[in-house]
């Protein structure tokens, strides 16, 4: 985050910073023995402290290589890990969504069905507001 900062010119940093000048970070796992992106929900905390932070719910699933020569994934974690992310008081979120995402022309074995978009982001809007005490 310092870094782009630095390339606009600014020479402060810090959260309030980044935020002003419409910096983000983004969690979407880290790649974790063979074909498997892992997520640390302590690394959103940290990257928090730099910048607002994006959670990207379905690339954190992603299995790459895994269906041979596209990527697969876990969509069932989606959801969890998104509510987890929500708990930790991440800035947003970045779904892939399709209406069947077995059709999707590519990563639909993380996709959110587009079915399931509305419920969840009602249940990250309930946890964001338990968590901020409405």
């Amino acid at each position: 985050v310092k870094k782009v900062l630095q390339t606009r010119g600014i020479e402060e940093e810090g959260y309030e910073v980044a935020d002003k000048n419409g910096i983000f970070v983004a969690e979407r796992g880290a790649s974790f023995g063979y074909g498997n992106l892992v997520v640390d929900m302590r690394s959103l905390v940290i990257m928090r402290e730099f910048a607002p932070v994006i959670f990207d719910a379905t690339h954190s699933v992603q299995m790459p290589g895994a269906a041979g020569g596209s990527s697969g994934g876990k969509s069932e974690f989606v959801e969890p890990l998104a509510r987890a992310a929500a708990a930790v008081g991440v800035d947003g979120f970045f779904f892939e969504t399709h209406t069947n995402p077995c059709e999707a022309l590519c990563d639909g074995p993380n996709m959110l069905d587009l079915n399931r978009l509305k419920a969840c982001v009602k249940t990250l809007l309930e946890i964001q507001n338990i968590i901020e005490g409405k």
